[in-house]
């Protein structure tokens, strides 16, 4: 049959899928990469996403280069990997992670994913079941929404409160809750808003998912990334009062997401996540899902057990300094408000004012203006669940941070409204 002929074909691309990836952060970093002016000769700036390992600044500690290295020469590494990931590595980061627990968490604890982002997949292809729901935060991380959106897992959005610095609403959260919600997202760290929860409040969310009957998924992958006035404090120190799921890797703190090495992990001392047979499930979903990497895997004893802390105190020294020069030349441009300054991870979510521009419809149109006109890419806000706020990263040097705050300063001050 000659091509273009009538004959109906059996089989299509799956319009679900395609239909929630515009929604991704990766989906919407491609939409702007594509505005580019390529005849504009000034390299461009990367706001929009938290990946400083391309900056010399950021370079990783040779403590884990080397731990890779000696892994794969081993030769000890090249062998299929146990669903749950290699007893040494599980070992590993369970000893690094009861460092911040009143309590010891086991390897039988630790399951090793292919980077936070499978964890997420994990925690919840084990939760979905007809007809239950789970809460996330919005603004968020849009993976969440999209793994669900796949396992038809019915979810809803409780806020958090830019006033009260990006806390948690745990009326809504009460509001939202019924008999046939399993659990509740909160990312510690804030991604994207760059808070840090106090103890009080985490330990309020706690008593409030006791309260429902549900467990708590703590996305901790930019755990101890803090540098304001609230120390990191993990979810899983309340793990007497609700089960946790804890999610974390060593993408963030170590500046290597490339390695694609992370773990979920059950902060459960009573032992309530075995009794409702959610450890059985997570076992199940990983015995049909991908492993990381087995060398990779072989060198976490050494990257977890040696890495100094002077490596540590440089990058949140960068963070905090950078953190400081946004918050500080944001408030020199007139359309766009940060509510809080930026005490952790890598981020800080801004709003600004439309009704002061004078051609920018929404968040995404002034992305897509900005990438054009200034070889600035930043987030738009509708991203990560909030329309006409953006999201903006500092991590990155800060000469270059400084090179894109004065073009968005630029950019804003072209399109603002005459007086």
């Amino acid at each position: 049959m000659e091509n273009g002929g009538a004959k109906k074909w059996g089989f299509s691309g799956n319009n679900e899928i395609n239909s929630t990836s515009g929604i991704t952060i990766r989906g919407v970093l491609n939409t702007l990469m594509e505005s580019l002016n390529p005849e504009d000769e000034r390299p461009v700036i990367p706001l929009g996403h938290g990946d400083p390992s391309v900056f010399p600044c950021f370079r990783t500690t040779q403590i884990a280069e080397d731990a890779i290295v000696d892994s794969l020469r081993s030769a000890k590494f090249n062998c299929y990997s146990p669903t749950v990931g290699i007893l040494p590595a599980r070992r590993a980061v369970a000893e690094y992670l009861s460092r911040d627990l009143p309590y010891k968490l086991s390897p039988d604890d630790i399951f090793l994913t292919i980077g936070c982002t499978q964890a997420i997949e994990i925690a919840l292809m084990a939760l979905a079941r007809p007809g239950a729901n789970i809460l996330f935060p919005k603004p968020g991380f849009p993976n969440y929404e999209a793994s669900a959106g796949f396992r038809k897992f019915e979810y809803r959005h409780f806020d958090l409160l830019p006033e009260k610095g990006w806390e948690v609403d745990l009326d809504a959260v009460e509001a939202l809750a019924d008999e046939n919600t399993v659990g509740m997202v909160i990312i510690n760290p804030g991604n994207p808003c760059g808070n840090v929860y106090t103890y009080e409040h985490l330990k309020k969310v706690a008593e409030t998912a006791k309260k429902l009957g549900i467990l708590v998924i703590a996305d901790e992958v930019y755990g101890h990334l803090t540098f304001g006035s609230n120390p990191f404090v993990p979810m899983g120190v309340f793990g007497s009062i609700v089960p946790v799921l804890t999610l974390g890797s060593i993408s963030k703190r170590w500046i290597v997401p490339g390695w694609r090495i992370g773990w979920l992990v059950t902060s459960d001392p009573n032992g309530i996540l075995k009794e409702t047979k959610v450890v059985d499930t997570i076992k199940s979903c990983l015995n049909i899902s991908g492993d990381p990497a087995t060398f990779i895997q072989g060198a976490i004893p050494q990257i977890l057990e040696k890495t100094k802390e002077d490596f540590f105190s440089k990058i949140v020294s960068i963070l905090r300094q950078s953190a400081e020069i946004l918050y500080d030349q944001i408030k020199e441009i007139d359309c766009i408000i940060c509510p809080q300054k930026p005490e952790g991870s890598m981020f800080a979510m801004v709003k600004f004012s439309s009704t002061l521009m004078e051609d920018i419809n929404d968040d995404m149109d002034f992305c897509i203006k900005l990438a054009k006109e200034e070889s600035l890419i930043i987030l738009p806000g509708t991203a990560v669940g909030l329309r006409n706020w953006l999201r903006i990263t500092f991590a990155i040097e800060p000469s270059s941070l400084q090179d894109g705050l004065g073009r968005l300063k630029a950019f804003c001050q072209r399109h603002a409204k005459q007086q």
